[in-house]
């Protein structure tokens, strides 16, 4: 795992399309996570978890078209230490040139006693032969210790050390509930190696969460003590607090190799782009303090910061903006530009569509440039992640329109078709236009919501910018996240719910059975 000159290459191992879509809200389609998987690819992440096979069709058929569609990563499928389970993620990984499988089990007393109901002896059986199943059928294999940094380390070892004879490549020490600390997290992982001498011939990945604001640092930690894989999320997402941020693991690695003395493989450049488009696929804002990608990291308010930026940028500064690709925002069409330009300013910004997704989108780029000089790098972005996010043949938005306006109450009308169903035409009354376009959609999908947030921004600055909602709609007791695009506020509020509406309906959501936390 050599790099240039010798030097240790940190493999980046995302995570975004498994744990992270487990984020509260997050449900993707297969198309979305087939784009971002090949925007990972543009990325150069070294390996892509692309789900969990074996918990929905939608999951398996996810896993298996990033599989054959996306070359250059790993391309890798979750499994519990179940035949069934290892079975199904090889049929969905098999198509890649560089296919894995990745098996876990609870480690700690608490996963063994109160999630896994078992045993040690049975646990350390179980790795053994999961490990040893997925070798006779994938050459690549992940095993994970779940609550790797609450268990015995004496059983940690015993568990590890089977795994390791089984087969096992890379073994992946996760910090399941984000509870360990830094300095801690190294001398635990030198404890590991030092009992486990095989760990020397295999990669050693760390997993760590962020529910004490340390799972970055925990990952660097690993680094000093010879973790060679790190797993992480794009923009941090993922269960509870979330993951180790990609964007700040890769910025940190590479902006400090005097210090790591490693390097990493990924294309910088290219993450100010993943980063937006899974804001905008998932509706997860980024915070504006965010490190690396947020919209204030390269800021300076301070005169004498300002001052000192202007004589030299290193004065105030440790990296430089188009390091991340922020330089490629200065992309600006006019309305007569045809669609073959738009096409390829969309895939500068690391957006390819084709077919029917371009057809709409340059429908709307036109639209747009109807009532706009320009049109920037930011609403073509937005009208891009719009697009990637249509969901074929389930709810959508034919048209609307408020009927009446009588003080706080409105009165709206929409039209919602479906391929499976046909059109529905419906009529409801609310307390202001947004209001009755909500309860009008309700009454027209007979899905009926509860809005617990609803944000407005505008994408660009100025009167003519476009507008977008992004709602928080609970069904049945669980929350789901939709966006809407549009000059028009009460057009985007209604795209954006019909969207929820759509999570809803047909996104995929671990059951009962799947909830239980994994690595």
């Amino acid at each position: 795992m050599e790099g240039k000159e010798g030097t240790e290459r940190v493999h980046i191992f995302d995570t975004t399309l498994r744990d992270g879509e487990q984020s509260p809200g997050i449900s993707l389609s297969v198309e979305e996570k087939v784009e971002i998987a090949q925007q990972l690819g543009r990325l150069k992440v070294d390996v892509i978890e692309a789900g969990f096979p074996i918990t929905s069709e939608g999951d398996f058929e996810s896993v298996s078209r990033i599989a054959s569609e996306v070359r250059g990563p790993i391309i890798t499928g979750l499994a519990r230490v179940h035949e069934a389970d290892i079975v199904r993620a090889w049929e969905a990984v098999q198509w890649s040139e560089r296919p894995r499988i990745h098996t876990f089990v609870g480690t700690s007393d608490l996963h063994i006693e109160h999630q896994m109901r078992s045993n040690k002896e049975d646990i350390v059986k179980m790795a053994r032969e999961a490990v040893g199943h997925a070798k006779s059928l994938s050459p690549d294999v992940e095993f994970s210790p779940m609550d790797a940094t609450r268990t015995d380390i004496g059983f940690l070892s015993e568990v590890v050390a089977a795994a390791v004879e089984a087969g096992a490549d890379v073994v992946n020490i996760a910090d399941t509930v984000g509870y360990t600390t830094p300095v801690e997290f190294a001398a635990f992982l030198r404890d590991l190696k030092e009992r486990v001498p095989e760990l020397a011939e295999r990669t050693l990945s760390v997993h760590c969460h962020d529910d004490l604001g340390l799972a970055v640092a925990n990952s660097l930690a690993g680094v000093t003590a010879g973790a060679r894989q790190i797993e992480v999320a794009v923009n941090g997402i993922g269960e509870r607090a979330g993951n180790a941020s990609l964007e700040e693991v890769v910025m940190a690695l590479a902006t400090r190799e005097d210090f790591y003395g490693v390097e990493v493989g990924t294309e910088t450049r290219q993450l100010s782009n993943t980063s937006r488009l899974i804001s905008n696929v998932t509706g997860y804002d980024v915070p504006p303090n965010k490190a690396i990608v947020g919209r204030n990291a390269f800021a300076h308010e301070s005169g004498i910061h300002q001052d000192g930026v202007l004589k030299d940028r290193r004065t105030f500064e440790i990296m430089k903006p188009e390091d991340i690709g922020l330089d490629s925002n200065n992309i600006f069409l006019g309305k007569h530009s045809g669609r073959h330009a738009l096409s390829d300013a969309l895939a500068e910004l690391g957006y390819h569509l084709e077919g029917e997704p371009l057809k709409r989108a340059f429908e709307r780029f036109k639209e747009i440039a109807d009532h706009k000089k320009s049109v920037t790098a930011a609403d073509l972005e937005a009208i891009a992640a719009d697009e990637v996010g249509a969901f074929e043949g389930k709810y959508v938005l034919e048209s609307f329109r408020v009927v009446a306006a009588t003080g706080r109450q409105s009165r709206a009308a929409v039209t919602i078709s479906h391929a499976d169903h046909g059109t529905f035409e419906a009529e409801a009354e609310g307390d202001g236009p947004v209001d009755s376009v909500f309860r009008a959609v309700d009454a027209a999908t007979g899905v009926k919501g509860r809005l617990t947030d609803f944000r407005i921004d505008a994408v660009t600055g100025g009167k003519d910018a476009l507008g977008e909602v992004r709602v928080t709609v609970e069904f049945d007791g669980a929350e789901y996240s939709g966006r809407g695009l549009s000059q028009d506020v009460v057009d985007a509020a209604a795209r954006a719910y019909v969207r929820a509406a759509n999570v809803y309906a047909t996104g995929k959501k671990l059951s009962a059975d799947w909830a239980a936390s994994t690595p």
